[in-house]
């Protein structure tokens, strides 16, 4: 199981040291005859790998471009395989995901997160084991070590990662000079900084904590430089959510609002619609992971003014708090999974096998992302602030993942709702606490999802819409 605390000596060295060196297919008509069109744009007797991600063209162009760059050239490669694509948001493709789940109609080949977010899918036997995967030409040491480990339960593989991110403060340097601001280095320092640009009528943070990760982040950057170990240990169970330096982090999230830190309407704003007021001048600072690294560096769609001017900070140190300023959040970031009902298994896994080599060859110099395979840079040019981004990787004392991802489902669902309750000052630092041990308690060894009820629910739906048409 992934340890929710990444040693990155180890993993940002072998990452930097890589870089040095180097729901099933569609059923044919039953009076099919082996002839015609399948109904999916197939020719009959054509595998059709459905694949399902969160890379829409308009919010992540870079990314979606290589997606289907590669899916062109698998096809190409592999005739007789056709690769049906469905793009959804990120948050509604967890929805969905879940939806889909209950009825097992996952798609062949999806997107998940690590750690606790496939728990139930792994125990519902939903996912397949993609150790067969493995060869000379893809074997587990081309991962950076650690993240596929991520993917990993009970020694099996479950799906390979594509991503590793950390989450840096990105922030408008026009913005800083005209205030006279410096990057804080201190948290005393920060408060400065959000106090003069309140002052000064500029928003100092653009947040979108509609969808409560965002705001999450926040949250788990003080209570990492307030606590250390703490949020991780409490997760863990070893440590309790009620450590004190917890309920200060709670506490200071909410001298942050108090200050009028965040963009008016944070908690009713979703990531994308911040990101746009970050992106267009409104808002000096915006806290996110690494994988939006491309709207700052290689998106031609973005003004190249803007883009030079982003640059990025780590977030402050704490005085007298147990946490260093070397100490990051984030982890491996979306990784491939095949549906264990798959009709094109094979099919399936030679994609992923296939799209994962092809995202580390094209992904570094094309939109800047940090694969999760490691990648010869000889032959690429990367932008000045992906190599700042790697650079802060490589002297990490410390990588913590992403707290809902830690999490199994129904904690994780506790920890967002109160994080946006946090935010809204709706609930006290301690009943904050409180709530969050009260459901880890509860929840403990929880990690099973009975699939079939919820299957029996998703027929009963089903039965439910048909007779209502028929009327």
């Amino acid at each position: 199981m992934f340890k929710s605390r990444l040693k990155v000596g180890t993993l940002a060295a072998t990452l930097l040291l890589g870089l040095a060196a180097c729901g099933g297919d569609a059923d044919p008509d039953p009076g099919d005859t082996g002839t015609g069109d399948t109904g999916d744009g197939a020719p009959a007797g054509e595998a059709v790998v459905d694949f399902m991600h969160i890379w829409p063209a308009g919010s992540s162009p870079d990314h979606h471009r290589i997606v289907s760059d590669i899916i062109a050239e698998f096809e190409a490669d592999n005739p007789g395989v056709t690769i049906n694509m469905e793009v959804l948001e990120n948050e509604q493709y967890k929805n969905q995901l879940q939806i889909i789940s209950s009825s097992n109609q996952l798609p062949d080949v999806g997107m998940t997160w690590p750690a606790g977010f496939m728990v139930p899918y792994v125990n519902g036997n939903r996912f397949a084991t993609l150790d067969d995967i493995f060869d000379e030409e893809l074997n587990e040491d081309d991962f950076v070590a650690g993240t596929r480990e991520a993917y990993e339960f009970d020694g099996q593989t479950y799906a390979l990662p594509v991503e590793l991110n950390i989450a840096p403060v990105f922030y408008n340097q026009e913005l800083f000079e005209e205030n006279g601001l410096d990057v804080p280095e201190t948290y005393d320092e920060f408060l400065n900084v959000i106090d003069t640009l309140a002052e000064n009528g500029v928003t100092p943070i653009a947040l979108g904590n509609r969808d409560r990760w965002t705001g999450s982040m926040w949250y788990m950057y003080l209570a990492d430089r307030y606590g250390a170990n703490a949020l991780n240990d409490a997760i863990d169970r070893s440590g309790s959510f009620e450590d004190e330096g917890l309920i200060q982090a709670a506490a200071e999230i909410q001298n942050m609002v108090d200050r009028n830190a965040f963009i008016r309407g944070f908690n009713g704003l979703s990531d994308q619609e911040a990101k746009a007021e970050f992106m267009n001048g409104n808002a000096a600072m915006y806290l996110i992971g690494s994988w939006d690294l491309p709207n700052f560096t290689t998106n031609e769609e973005v003004p190249q003014e803007f883009r030079d001017n982003v640059g990025f900070f780590k977030f402050p140190e704490v005085e007298g708090g147990e946490g260093d300023i070397d100490s990051w959040v984030g982890g491996p970031g979306v990784g491939l999974f095949v549906s264990e009902a798959s009709d094109v298994k094979d099919e399936a896994k030679q994609f992923v096998k296939y799209f994962v080599q092809r995202w580390g060859e094209e992904s570094v110099e094309d939109a800047g992302v940090i694969p999760g395979t490691q990648v010869d840079t000889d032959e690429v040019e990367l932008a000045p602030l992906f190599i700042e981004v790697l650079d802060e990787l490589n002297n990490a004392s410390d990588i913590t993942l992403f707290a809902d991802v830690q999490m199994n489902a129904a904690v994780a669902e506790t920890h967002l709702t109160l994080i946006q309750s946090l935010f809204g000052n709706e609930v006290t630092p301690e009943d904050f606490a409180r709530q969050h041990e009260e459901a880890l308690e509860e929840n403990q060894g929880e990690d099973e999802v009975d699939f079939d009820d919820a299957e029996d629910d998703a027929d009963a739906d089903e039965a439910v819409d048909e007779e209502v048409d028929e009327e």
